[in-house]
């Protein structure tokens, strides 16, 4: 969600912050939006000293594109993180673009398409010892009501899911983490790898397997100034994958500039890097590049296909005590690929 808001900030409360937000937003993929956010940050037990501070983020939209949103995201830490929640529960109502499938897919290809849905994704994990967590993970994906250019591009390509679809898929995961903030670490590593297996036993229209690598490392480089880095890849094994299951590119957390989903494929990778540096007490700063590409199997995958983006961008601290910052990128992408983000939290 990419939004603009005037926070009422609560941090005389001890245990938690609560932050309101009436939201004017803009975005690529949105134009002008109007809504209500929320967030609230608090922990689980006023007597853990251990555990990372639990964070719960809700917004409601409606842009002059006729888009509507509705998403729940947060991330629970239980007593001595023993146990982590993570969840995000959303409706939407879309009306969308799409530029075929591949890599090299022309700005003249676009089409426009609307869709209408429901969106659920659970995880919970378990703490191994020394910063290692193992996870279990569902998912579930209802995506009706597309309504689409016929005889364009769906029917062209043959696009799965162009009917509408149910997915529903159980996972697993492996996680290291030893960040020393949910929000915006200044130090750490997160190191997570997770597969989660889409099957009629469970539902799904379609039977692929989905899997993820994400990479990050933060390090401190001098008076609170960070280097970010983030390597990630998403691949989908399966004969057939729907249109919004398979791996992307674009969007307000990755390759910022470009319209999220203007590549698509079976597969993606993006390697991204962003400078953080304070500027005066709650403002600060950061500029980022980023690169990625999509492919239908590895070996599709090659240096002249790489895309790039870069950009710059503000933060706004809204809590004294916790790294929770409002976001203000403009990213640039090849050809006439840009835009404008605001943004809860930082994009990874």
């Amino acid at each position: 969600m990419h939004l603009y808001a005037q926070a009422l900030l609560t941090d005389s409360l001890p245990s938690k912050k609560i932050l309101y937000f009436p939201v004017i937003a803009k975005s690529i993929e949105t134009s002008w939006s109007f809504g209500l956010a929320g967030s609230a940050t608090f922990r689980l037990s006023k007597s853990d000293t251990v555990s990372r501070t639990s964070n719960l983020q809700s917004v409601v939209l409606y842009s002059l594109k006729k888009q509507f949103i509705a998403a729940i995201n947060g991330a629970e830490y239980f007593r001595n993180e023993n146990y982590i929640l993570n969840e995000q529960i959303s409706y939407s109502s879309f009306p969308d673009k799409i530029w075929g499938i591949g890599n090299t897919t022309p700005d003249s290809a676009m089409e426009h398409y609307s869709f209408q849905q429901y969106y659920v994704y659970l995880h919970l994990l378990r703490n191994l010892g020394h910063h290692f967590f193992g996870g279990v993970l569902y998912e579930m994906q209802h995506v009706y009501k597309i309504n689409y250019t016929p005889g364009g591009l769906f029917d062209q390509e043959h696009i799965a899911g162009r009917s509408g679809y149910f997915v529903s898929g159980l996972g697993l995961s492996l996680t290291y983490d030893d960040r020393n903030d949910a929000f915006a670490p200044d130090k750490g590593n997160f190191a997570q790898v997770y597969f989660n297996h889409f099957d009629p036993i469970l539902g799904s229209t379609y039977d692929y397997t989905n899997w993820v690598v994400d990479l990050r490392k933060f390090i401190r480089i001098y008076h609170k100034q960070v280097l970010a880095l983030q390597a990630y890849s998403f691949s989908n094994i399966g004969a057939e994958v729907p249109l919004r299951s398979l791996a992307s590119l674009g969007g307000a957390n990755s390759m910022r500039g470009y319209y999220s989903g203007r590549y698509r494929d079976k597969q993606a990778f993006v390697f991204q890097a962003e400078y953080r540096m304070p500027i005066y007490k709650r403002i600060g700063m950061a500029v980022f590049a980023s690169s990625g590409e999509v492919g239908h199997a590895i070996n599709d995958f090659t240096l002249n296909g790489l895309k790039y983006a870069y950009g710059a961008g503000l933060r706004i601290r809204l809590t004294k005590k916790e790294k929770l910052n409002l976001r203000l990128d403009y990213g640039i992408g090849q050809g006439n690929n840009q835009g404008f983000y605001l943004q809860l939290g930082e994009a990874f």
